[in-house]
């Protein structure tokens, strides 16, 4: 008896598959990860540390990657014509919609998958430096959604576009139309670039309406181009409007940062310290950068409540807290530097505003900031005095006299000098400062 084995032909894969693992899509991706890869690190100490900032780097990156991504679709959108197979593929037995699709779907599926890796990099550089707060990842699938969009849109624009050069021009075109729309009132909510509101994050369905909008109108275009009914592109068109509208009236998208407006405090100092919540890790540090003041402050009547870090006007018995935002210069990477220069900076705002001062009241200023936290660059500042004209030379004679004053005073001495000091200076009365 004989058997006779027939064998199964192999199942081809499916075009989308192939087009998806090979040729330009997987590079379009790569570049998209290269491209912001290389943008952000150049502004690492500005975010890293910080979850709000790094959330604005990454969304304020689509300036940049919303172009590109419609010039990589763009060029994959001409690639018949530049190999000269248009004729060729239109015998294909596929619909012309499903062609395109085949085409188009995978260089927005890698740009996609290029934008969300470089998101989870840089969360993954900005974690060890957090002092406070939690990611914020809300904008993420709007923006995901957008650069898909504008991939597809892209990919029409090289097929119907006669001309090799559309890839740059359109990448060219896009960049320098995001940057406009952000000027203008009546698109700036329907412009995926716009750069977020400090202290302000999308509500929830802000994502889902900006995704819907982007993602709709590219599906319209795409379906009024190559569908056999045109017709069919109503519905996404109709869901593009829709969002569109809703990101445009009302109160708008956005909802306050809850963290923004709330103080962490430690009361163990005199006068208590606080930090915006957002930046709570950072209340050891900043504690430690100004124990040197409070320490001499201890015992001293008048002070001021508390430093407070709300990044406007102090309330009544506050002084500002100098900020620790923009990163970059006083905190670098979750670290507070220049801490002398902070400490001035946080005495400094213990005056208050009295407007133009007198002779009395600025050599006791500067005697009282001398005794505190004296500027690091004081001994320059000396130098320069001390070369300049009578007037200058004069008044250095008499700070300098001050200052050796008020640090050889006993202890007792000085505070009780110190509590009229700043009770005059609260009031913004010259004649009530103590003489030294």
């Amino acid at each position: 008896m004989t058997t006779t084995i027939t064998a199964t032909p192999k199942a081809a894969p499916h075009p989308l598959r192939a087009e998806a693992l090979r040729g330009f899509p997987p590079l379009a991706g790569a570049a998209v990860l290269l491209l912001l890869g290389a943008l952000l690190p150049a502004s690492a100490d500005t975010w890293q540390g910080d979850w709000a900032e790094t959330a604005d780097h990454l969304h304020d990156a689509l300036v940049i990657a919303l172009p590109f991504a419609a010039a990589a679709g763009c060029w994959q959108g001409g690639r018949e014509r530049r190999r000269r197979t248009e004729e060729l593929w239109g015998t294909a037995g596929r619909a012309p919609l499903t062609r395109l699709l085949v085409s188009a779907l995978p260089v927005a599926l890698w740009v996609a998958v290029g934008y969300l890796l470089t998101v989870a990099l840089t969360t993954l550089t900005a974690w060890p430096y957090v002092r406070g707060d939690h990611p914020h990842l809300s904008p993420v699938p709007g923006d995901t959604a957008a650069l898909m969009a504008a991939a597809l849109l892209g990919h029409v624009v090289g097929r119907a576009a006669p001309t090799t050069l559309a890839a740059p021009l359109l990448g060219l075109a896009g960049y320098a139309g995001l940057g406009t729309a952000v000027y203008q009132d009546a698109v700036s909510p329907l412009n995926p670039a716009v750069p977020a509101v400090d202290g302000f994050w999308p509500v929830w369905w802000q994502p889902l309406a900006l995704a819907a909008w982007t993602l709709g109108l590219a599906f319209a275009v795409t379906l009024a181009y190559a569908a056999r009914r045109r017709a069919t592109a109503l519905a996404p068109l109709a869901a593009a409007l829709a969002a569109a509208l809703l990101l445009s009236t009302g109160n708008g998208p956005w909802r306050p940062d809850p963290l923004a407006h709330r103080q962490v405090c430690d009361t163990s100092t005199t006068p208590a310290v606080c930090v915006n919540a957002r930046y709570s890790g950072m209340l050891p540090q900043v504690r430690a950068a100004l124990s040197g003041v409070t320490g001499k402050l201890h015992g001293v009547h008048n002070v001021p409540v508390r430093w407070s870090n709300r990044g406007g006007e102090p309330r009544a018995g506050e002084a500002a807290l100098p900020m620790l935002t923009p990163f970059g210069w006083s905190v670098v990477r979750g670290r507070m530097t220049h801490r002398e220069q902070y400490a001035w900076e946080a005495v400094a705002a213990l005056r208050g505003d009295c407007g133009e001062e007198s002779e009395r009241m600025l050599l006791a200023d500067e005697a009282v900031q001398a005794y505190l936290a004296p500027d690091p660059q004081q001994r320059d500042f000396d130098d320069n005095d001390a070369k300049g004209d009578a007037a200058r030379r004069a008044h250095l004679r008499a700070s300098q006299a001050a200052r050796a004053k008020l640090a050889g005073m006993a202890e007792e001495r000085r505070r009780t000098w110190l509590s009229a000091y700043l009770a005059a200076r609260a009031a913004c009365d010259d004649k009530a400062v103590p003489s030294l």
